[in-house]
């Protein structure tokens, strides 16, 4: 037997099964209980949410052999013709291919005579928008007062375009997009049943990019599994769809927050040897930031307890103005990108713009005040644990480095004292990534041949093979002996570079406004003007 599309295999054959429609399947299934049936419907609403779904459950509903129902049985002659699409008495047309007059005449004149088989005739014109106006004309009088035997369900994407002496003849419906949480369970279930092996972040990236639409979701879900080999993991559907994972778009954040323009670069230079696309990297992009304002502004519009608390450290580190002008950058940026000479250079511009008109913020700031020091902080990934989960560690280990200096044991720093790790930091020669890495990390323990880093969960998208090398390299410069870097992700115990550089920032901040506000004449210009200090334009000397 050939395969049969998902799309197809699962179309829903009851209102029971209807996803994401409740409110029209509840106004549906009571007319039909109280036999107060109208002669012609009109549903509206976007591509695959289930417009032909709903007037084909309809005319079974109307022409099962035990009844009128809102139930059809689903197994009798009429119901299983209808499914199948060959029942007599049920006649779908395209008006995008029947848009004249003349095949609506057609149609009204064969409306005329009784159902061959069925209780009711029903006819469902599809795409109804794209029928002339004399096409319209010629059916205005029979959809007004058809014969009882016939039922009109029209469809269209595009009601605007409707007559209104046409859509005053109808009960109109209006089909809502499909919610991502719902797009996402009906999935699930469909892969269950069969037997096909998924991550949940998957189905979510699908349900992403199907943009409320069952149909393009199901579609999405069989290329999905062929593009996976019988599976529908997360890496491999970004890969097919081409998307941008969280730790490149936390990253740019990063980036702005600390000032760092190598490191962005850095992730536009591994997003475009994924092939990413970078107009989906700047919608994703803009996404985060209507998702950063909402933290700053509306923090319970964030269902998402762990969403919630990733995005609070970078609604503290961005200016609410800098959050709206990086959502407008981004838009702006991702509608330049055609203009662009291409698409990298784009991006990157755009970048750069971001760049230029962030915040004020002193070199070698970490990547979000209070970020890394935030206890219970989880990514956005399920595989790593929840507060409520106990701990566990990710160890990611590059091969050591070959051609190092030679040994000297003198140089070692002792074992387990983050204090060290600060001196050894500012004696290596690192930028960009490395330097962030470095920043972030808490040295938990060196010994003769290797020196074992903690890194926070929150930063883990700084852990790149290139930067763990070359923070390998200039340890090993530093301490002047072959020594062998592991990297751990897990919470740190002490203070981290970053944290420390924050925190001299934050008293140099102190006492500069501390010193304005006792300045004699800074006070007297606030008595006479009754002003008051702006201390977001203060820099520290």
């Amino acid at each position: 037997m050939s395969y049969q599309a998902l799309a197809r295999k699962w179309r829903p054959k009851s209102f029971a099964t209807l996803v994401g429609q409740e409110h029209v399947v509840k106004a549906l299934s009571h007319a039909l209980a109280g036999n107060r049936l109208h002669h012609a419907y009109l549903f509206t609403g976007t591509r695959g949410v289930g417009k032909t779904t709903l007037a084909r459950i309809m005319a079974k509903a109307l022409n099962c052999e035990r009844g009128v129902s809102a139930e059809p049985c689903g197994a009798c002659s009429s119901c299983q013709e209808i499914d199948a699409g060959r029942f007599v008495d049920y006649i779908e047309l395209d008006a995008a291919s029947n848009r004249g007059v003349d095949d609506m005449t057609q149609l009204l004149e064969r409306a005329t005579y009784a159902p061959t088989r069925g209780r009711f005739k029903v006819y469902v014109i599809d795409e109804v928008h794209q029928l002339s106006g004399h096409a319209f004309n010629a059916m205005l009088k029979t959809l007004e007062e058809p014969p009882e035997h016939v039922k009109f369900i029209l469809a269209t994407t595009d009601p605007q375009k409707i007559p209104v002496t046409v859509l005053s003849r109808c009960l109109q419906f209006n089909l809502k997009q499909m919610p991502q949480p719902a797009i996402v369970g009906h999935l699930a279930a469909i892969l269950e049943q069969e037997r096909v092996a998924f991550e949940v972040d998957a189905l979510r990236q699908l349900a992403k990019a199907a943009a409320g639409s069952m149909r393009d979701a199901l579609s999405l879900l069989d290329q999905a599994i062929a593009h996976g080999a019988g599976k529908v993991e997360e890496q491999g559907v970004r890969d097919m769809l081409g998307t941008v994972g969280d730790e490149f778009l936390y990253g740019i954040l990063d980036g702005l927050a600390s000032g760092d323009v190598a490191a962005m670069l850095a992730l536009a230079d591994q997003m475009n040897g994924r092939s990413m696309s970078f107009e989906s990297a700047l919608q994703e992009l803009a996404t985060l930031f209507h998702r950063v304002a909402l933290a700053q502004m509306a923090p319970a519009a964030l269902s998402d307890e762990v969403e919630r608390s990733r995005l609070e450290p970078y609604g503290k580190a961005f200016d609410p103005e800098f959050v709206q002008l990086g959502y407008q950058i981004a838009i702006l940026g991702r509608n330049d990108l055609p203009l662009a000479p291409d698409e990298y250079a784009g991006f990157v511009m755009t970048l750069l713009r971001l760049h230029a008109f962030r915040p004020e913020t002193p070199p070698g700031l970490g990547v979000v005040p209070g970020l890394s020091a935030r206890p219970g902080a989880a990514p956005s990934r399920p595989s790593m644990p929840s507060p409520a989960q106990p701990a566990r560690t990710l160890q990611l280990v590059p091969s050591p480095m070959r051609g190092a200096p030679p040994a000297a044991a003198d140089a070692s720093p002792g074992a387990g004292h983050g204090s060290d790790w600060h001196g050894l930091v500012a004696r290596m020669s690192l930028s960009g990534m490395a330097r962030q890495l470095a920043n972030h990390c808490d040295l938990a323990e060196i010994t003769e041949h290797q020196a074992t880093l903690h890194l926070p969960p929150a930063h883990k998208h700084l852990a790149a093979k290139a930067a763990q090398d070359r923070l390998q390299a200039e340890l090993q410069t530093a301490v002047g002996r072959p020594v062998r870097l592991q990297l751990v992700v897990a919470e740190v115990g002490g203070e981290t570079p970053a944290e420390r550089s924050r925190s001299a920032h934050r008293e140099r901040m102190e006492k500069a406004v501390a010193s304005l506000e006792q300045d004699p004449f800074v006070r007297e210009a606030i008595d006479l003007f009754d002003a008051s200090i702006d201390e977001s334009t203060i820099k520290p000397i």
